[in-house]
């Protein structure tokens, strides 16, 4: 999906990315190198370069959505990082389609999100339910420092699941529990 492997730091901003359809979104005129590096990612898997160690990848981000990209602009001595952008932004446009089809041939679908208020997750609510005559629900997962285990938040939120989680996203337990009994299906 498009904003697998990104980085939001406010579903504000994604619920202004989601309510102007894309509109802009990676655009050249908007991008900004950030000092910061990470790891190249294809498909969610990390790459090697030839001498067996891992491609470093630039942080990219989107500016008119405070979005950034993390994975996809591997850091090649010599070669300016907008050299990959033609093929990274035909990706993304697959991937943009790819999300606008699966939401309208699904009968259900779950949107994940690490760190949201109630305000925002109530907005995303209404913006989904533009986009979508199908069902869907919304997960999300609030990081709380010195949480053990995960409990309800209480939103009452009607198509949303709000729990209080433990800080460390990358907790493989947490999301064993979070996704136990969770199937895929296509269509």
């Amino acid at each position: 999906m498009p904003l697998d492997w990104m980085i939001s730091t406010r579903l504000s901003d994604v619920n202004r990315l989601l309510q102007h359809r894309y509109q802009g979104f990676m655009e050249m005129n908007n991008l900004q190198v950030l000092e910061d590096t990470h790891i190249m990612l294809e498909d969610g898997n990390p790459v090697f370069h030839d001498r067996g160690g891992l491609v470093e990848s630039y942080m990219i981000k989107d500016t008119l959505y405070n979005i950034i990209s993390v994975h996809d602009f591997p850091l090649v001595p010599g070669q300016h990082w907008s050299v990959l952008y033609p093929e990274y932004k035909e990706k993304l446009q697959r991937r943009i389609q790819r999300f606008y089809d699966k939401l309208a041939g699904s009968s259900s679908t779950l949107f994940i999100r690490w760190s949201a208020s109630y305000e925002e997750t109530f907005h995303l609510r209404a913006i989904l339910s533009q986009l979508t005559l199908s069902e869907f629900r919304i997960l999300v997962l609030n990081p709380v420092e010195g949480q053990y285990g995960i409990t309800d938040a209480g939103w009452n939120l009607d198509r949303v699941c709000s729990l209080n989680v433990p800080p460390d996203m990358n907790a493989l337990a947490t999301w064993d529990e979070l996704l136990a009994g969770m199937t895929i299906s296509e269509g």
